[in-house]
């Protein structure tokens, strides 16, 4: 894990526009599969924060479904339309879903940032 990425950095706050600016540049210019391959540790927890079937709020009853933990394996591919694709296990299932409809729960997760850098990015992208 990548030190620099161990906590937390104000630089690409929404709300300090300028900084923002800065740091979305230099995501633009990141290839973010190597990048995500080099910062993140796996196995890994995380939250399923969105999925197809829209923003119900709800817990999902179907495997990988939104507010569902999993356990995030690997980086399975890049997609041309949902950015990075990870693959998951909960329970026993495994599965494939985008990188951008999960968080890592903890700040003190070192997975946290790295992640959370990614969501912002293509979300904003």
């Amino acid at each position: 894990m990548n030190k620099e990425h161990s906590t937390y950095d104000s630089s690409w706050d929404e709300d300090n526009e300028e900084l923002f600016d800065k740091k979305y540049a230099e995501w633009e210019n990141r290839n973010w599969e190597s990048w995500l391959s080099q910062n993140l540790t796996f196995p890994f927890e995380a939250k399923c924060i969105e999925d197809e079937e829209g923003f119900g709020g709800r817990k999902s009853k179907k495997s990988f479904g939104i507010g569902h933990v999993v356990t995030v394996l690997s980086i399975f591919e890049e997609d041309d339309l949902c950015g990075i694709i990870i693959k998951v296990r909960e329970g026993r299932k495994t599965g494939y879903g985008p990188l951008c409809d999960f968080e890592v729960a903890s700040k003190d997760d070192s997975n946290y940032w790295p992640v959370r850098e990614y969501v912002v990015w293509f979300a904003n992208h």
